[in-house]
């Protein structure tokens, strides 16, 4: 695949999306295979997504390599619901997806997590959102 079709896949995930309310959202392809995504995805409660994706797509049958990822969630009161990243931090707590974690209603709530995309994250909010 090539990472402008990713791109595509994303845009046409997020435009599908009916609890999305405001999109500010950029793409910056930085090879045939590899590209950046930045963003914010505001819902129809005030909530917020920031996101970002440095991703490789060239081997896309072992799925989406994403490098380096962030899904931060904010509460309408801009508190943090949940954030998922592979930051290389908190070794210490040896988490066996490490370095793929996620921070559970606060920063130091931190739990072992697979490695979301997108889509799961939107579903994940789905959830959460209260309309």
């Amino acid at each position: 695949m090539r990472v402008d079709e990713y791109f595509g896949q994303l845009s046409g995930l997020i435009s599908g999306c009916p609890f999305i309310q405001l999109t500010q959202i950029s793409f910056d392809q930085r090879g045939t295979h590899e590209g950046f995504v930045r963003g914010e995805l505001t819902f129809i409660d005030a909530s917020m997504l920031h996101l970002r994706e440095f991703v490789d797509v060239e081997d896309v049958e072992n799925g989406v390599d994403r490098l380096m990822y962030v899904y931060q969630y904010m509460n309408p009161q801009k508190e943090l619901v949940f954030r998922y990243d592979n930051t290389g931090h908190h070794r210490e707590l040896n988490l066996p997806t490490y370095p793929h974690h996620k921070h559970a209603g606060s920063e130091d709530n931190v739990v072992a997590s697979a490695v979301p995309d997108l889509n799961d994250v939107l579903i994940e909010i789905l959830g959460i959102i209260k309309v």
